[in-house]
């Protein structure tokens, strides 16, 4: 019996281990909301509900990063250094010939010294990448091809591009108006109410082209409508800052007096404003909210700072000196930063949530003068348009590895690409639902403090002056016993009927000495004087 006790003790053992084996790593992602407290309940039947909750939310949360291991294998890659090397020290050719087949074609140089510097954007898949020569060269190339879609020279200056939707549309900031070309490189529209432009600015869950320029104008317009949302002036001077928290759709602006403001188009004035430099802000960008801790907002400025904004408390977390004033910065999916001024570009990786003490790599480009620096999604790519064209370096370790095709999918075909566009129509979001929090949206709207006061004032007088009403009429009626009798129902109903019959036969009734209901007296003799009181009723009347 012994034995078979001690045989049975590692087996419940081995169980246990079993049941409390799962995901060491990427718990965390799937919490929702904190851990509620059963240290102050006494009532037994409530503590014990709230500890079962408290069991199933964990047992979700591990089953979600459990099924998160079997779903999404690939890890994000990255470059180790051996002994005393240093990452930054890391040449392109060097990755290159480091980094696997596939992924050396990523990495070229383009060169079109005459016709730059060029502004870029790409597609939410990361697969198609637009280009925009200051000069008027438009080209839209397929990137995992190395292909290019359309090419079209405007023969006016082009100031920025922004890719809409799909790769199936483009726009184009051109020395007046904003132009769509779709993939063939054929105009298709002219968006005369964008005028004199230098940013654009592409929302895709609200299908919102955004823009700002030279008058100080920041407008929204709906792409799948034709529509103009909302237009806002500034009152800050010509812009050339423009971005948006993908979390939100909230459009961050820079202006030349150091400040950033954050506007809605629900608003005509911005939602709020910092003051973040002591000089022009050159750059912006938001951090996805996975790669930080939070809300996370770059910007640089011509004081050489390149600052990192906490916005749920806008502040300043920790700033960069860089060694001349910063012209383009982008932030990865996963939180890789990457800074770029003159000729040189420098790639900052875990340097939003804490200050790093170095750079990951450094990169010097064949040409000044640059432009834009745009991270390819879902690929360790960075496209910098410059002076002399485009360049695209390796960064190991920025892209995410894993995509959801149900939202952006690299390689899909034209029958599931069709599908995603209904689907996204589908799904889009209405302009109301940009705002700084977005966990607001679902709740209850407080309204300000005056305006509920003056609600509840107004509601007391008005049931005041309902209940001085009602009292009056009230004290107006004579309380009188069996008013509701049907035969004073239907006299109240004949009292305003005018009949021809009835002054006549009143009078008949006043000559026959009838008094209301009753019969008419008979005059006859009076009772004798000699009869007592009491016999009165016994007295026969002639």
């Amino acid at each position: 019996m012994t034995d078979a006790v001690d045989a049975a003790a590692p087996a419940r053992a081995n169980k246990s281990r079993k049941r409390s084996d799962g995901p060491k790593t990427g718990v965390a992602k799937y919490r929702r909301g904190e851990e509620v407290s059963t240290k102050t309940v006494k009532d037994k039947k409530l503590k014990g509900q709230l500890l079962y909750t408290e069991r199933v939310f964990k047992d979700a949360q591990k089953a979600a990063a459990r099924v998160d291991d079997w779903l999404l294998p690939a890890a994000a890659g990255g470059l180790e250094a051996e002994g005393m090397e240093q990452t930054w020290r890391f040449h392109q050719e060097d990755i290159v010939q480091a980094v696997e087949v596939g992924a050396g074609p990523k990495a070229f140089d383009l060169s079109l010294p005459s016709l730059g510097p060029y502004a870029l954007a790409t597609t939410r898949a990361g697969r198609y990448l637009a280009l925009g020569g200051h000069r008027g060269h438009l080209a839209l190339m397929d990137r995992l091809q190395s292909r290019v879609l359309c090419e079209v020279q405007v023969k006016e200056s082009v100031h920025d591009v922004s890719v809409l939707h799909s790769e199936a549309f483009f726009a184009a900031a051109q020395r007046k108006y904003v132009y769509i070309y779709d993939k063939r490189g054929i105009e298709v529209h002219c968006l005369k109410a964008h005028t004199n432009v230098w940013r654009l600015d592409f929302l895709p869950h609200h299908f919102l082209l955004t823009s700002v320029g030279a008058s100080g104008v920041l407008t929204w317009q709906d792409t799948s409508t034709g529509q103009i949302v909302a237009s806002a002036k500034t009152r800050a001077g010509p812009c050339r800052v423009l971005t948006h928290d993908p979390s939100t759709g909230v459009s961050t602006l820079g202006h030349g007096r150091g400040t950033v403001s954050l506007w809605t188009p629900t608003s005509p004035v911005p939602a709020a404003r910092l003051l973040c430099h002591h000089g022009p802000v050159l750059a912006a960008a938001h951090a996805p909210r996975g790669a930080g801790a939070g809300p996370l907002l770059v910007t640089t400025g011509a004081d050489r700072a390149v600052k990192v904004w906490d916005m749920r408390m806008m502040r300043a977390l920790h700033a960069y000196n860089a060694p001349a004033p910063a012209a383009a910065l982008d932030i990865s999916q996963r939180g890789a930063l990457a800074v770029g001024w003159g000729r040189r570009v420098q790639v900052w990786l875990e340097a939003l949530r804490d200050k790093a003490a170095a750079p990951y790599l450094n990169h010097t480009l064949p040409h000044a003068g640059l432009r834009d620096l745009v991270f390819c999604p879902y690929d360790d790519v960075l496209a910098a348009g410059h002076g002399g064209g485009v360049s695209a370096l390796l960064v190991p370790g920025a892209g995410e590895p894993n995509y959801d095709s149900l939202v952006a999918d690299p390689f899909q075909r034209r029958k599931a690409a069709r599908e995603a566009e209904v689907a996204f129509l589908l799904d889009k979001l209405q302009p109301g639902m940009i705002v700084l929090d977005p966990d607001s949206i679902g709740g209850l709207a407080r309204e300000p403090k005056e305006v509920q006061k003056e609600r509840a004032e107004a509601a007391a007088a008005a049931n005041a002056a309902a209940l001085a009403a009602q009292r009056a009429k009230a004290d107006a009626k004579t309380p009188m016993k069996g008013k509701n009798k049907p035969t004073r129902k239907r006299r109240k109903k004949q009292q305003n009927v005018i009949d021809d019959k009835a002054p006549a036969m009143r009078a008949r009734m006043a000559e026959q000495g009838v008094l209301g209901g009753g019969h008419a007296r008979k005059e006859s003799e009076p009772i004798p004087e000699s009869v007592p009181r009491a016999l009165h009723r016994f007295v026969v009347r002639k």
